[in-house]
C-alpha cells in the first residue's frame, strides 16, 4: 500500500533521513521507534507530506505521492489531495481547536474538506466519539478535558474521514500513566480493523504488544525491521533489547 524509495532529508548538513528504502502493507500495525533525533518523527511527517523531502518518492497504492528529484517534487499539489485524502494524522499535541467543542472538532474537516451538511457531519462526529469512549464529552472544550480525552478527540478526528492510513506521531508521550492506558486501548481496538497505523513511540506496549512490525531507525537509516515475536532472537539485535529494557 505505501512504498517509499530512497527517501532523503536534511536539516543543514545534517542527513535527517538517508536514503530510506522501505514499504507497508494494507492493514499492517507498525510501530517506529529508536532514540531522540533518529528521524522518526521526520520520516513519518514526510509520508503524510508536511515534510518536504530532498530526494525519493513515496507512493500510495501505486500512485506516485511524491517525486523527489533534485529537491523538486514532480507530483502537483492537485495530484495529492486525493492521495492525501486516503491517510490522517495524529499528533503529540492534540492540535485541536481551543475554541471548539469536542464534536466541533471532529466535524470540522467533514464540513470544510469533505464539504459535508452539518447534520451529516454530526451524526460521524457522534459516531467516532462513541468509538473511542467520548460521547458524554462531545460538548466539552479541549481546556475541559483531559490529556488522555483530547487524544482520544484527534483519534476520533481522523477516523471521522474513513482513511486507509492513520499516522500516530508519539501519541503517548504528553500524557500521565492512566491517560496513556485510555489511548493504548483505543489504539489496539483499531489495531483489530483493517486500517493501516504507522505509530511513532516509545510506548513498550504499542511497540511490542499492538504492532505487528516494528522499525528501529537510529542516524536517518533503518536498522532492524522486525516482527516482535522474534526480538529475543534477533540477530546482532542487543542495540534494539538494550532500548526496550531502557523503557522499562
Amino acid at each position: 500500500m505505501i512504498k517509499i524509495i530512497d527517501a532523503t532529508k536534511k536539516f543543514g548538513e545534517e542527513k535527517v533521513l538517508n536514503g530510506i528504502n522501505t514499504s507497508f502493507d494494507s492493514g499492517q500495525v507498525i510501530s517506529i521507534v529508536g532514540p531522540s533525533g533518529a528521524g522518526k518523527s521526520t520520516f513519518l511527517r514526510s509520508i503524510i507530506q508536511l515534510e518536504n523531502l530532498d530526494e525519493g518518492i513515496i507512493e500510495i497504492d501505486d500512485n506516485k505521492l511524491s517525486q523527489v528529484v533534485n529537491g523538486v517534487d514532480k507530483i502537483s499539489k492537485k495530484d495529492k489531495r486525493e492521495i492525501l485524502l486516503k491517510m490522517g494524522m495524529v499528533f503529540q499535541n492534540f492540535n485541536l481547536f481551543p475554541h471548539k467543542t469536542a464534536i466541533e472538532n471532529v466535524m470540522e474537516a467533514l464540513l470544510v474538506v469533505k464539504k459535508m451538511k452539518d447534520k451529516d457531519a454530526r451524526a460521524i462526529g457522534e459516531k467516532m466519539l462513541k468509538k473511542v469512549g467520548l460521547f458524554n464529552k462531545r460538548d466539552s472544550l479541549p481546556s475541559q478535558l483531559s490529556g488522555g480525552q483530547k487524544q482520544r478527540v484527534a483519534i476520533a478526528r481522523a477516523l471521522a474521514m474513513e482513511p486507509e492510513v492513520i499516522l500516530f506521531d508519539e501519541p503517548t508521550s504528553a500524557l500521565d500513566p492512566e491517560s496513556i492506558r485510555e489511548v493504548v486501548q483505543v489504539i489496539k481496538e483499531l489495531a483489530k480493523e483493517q486500517i493501516t497505523l504507522i505509530i511513532v513511540t516509545h510506548e513498550k506496549e504499542l511497540a511490542l504488544g499492538v504492532s505487528q512490525r516494528v522499525l528501529f531507525m537510529e542516524n536517518g537509516k533503518i536498522g532492524f525491521d522486525f516482527n516482535p515475536s522474534e526480538i529475543n532472537s534477533l540477530e546482532d539485535g542487543d542495540r534494539v533489547r538494550n532500548f526496550f529494557r531502557a523503557l522499562e
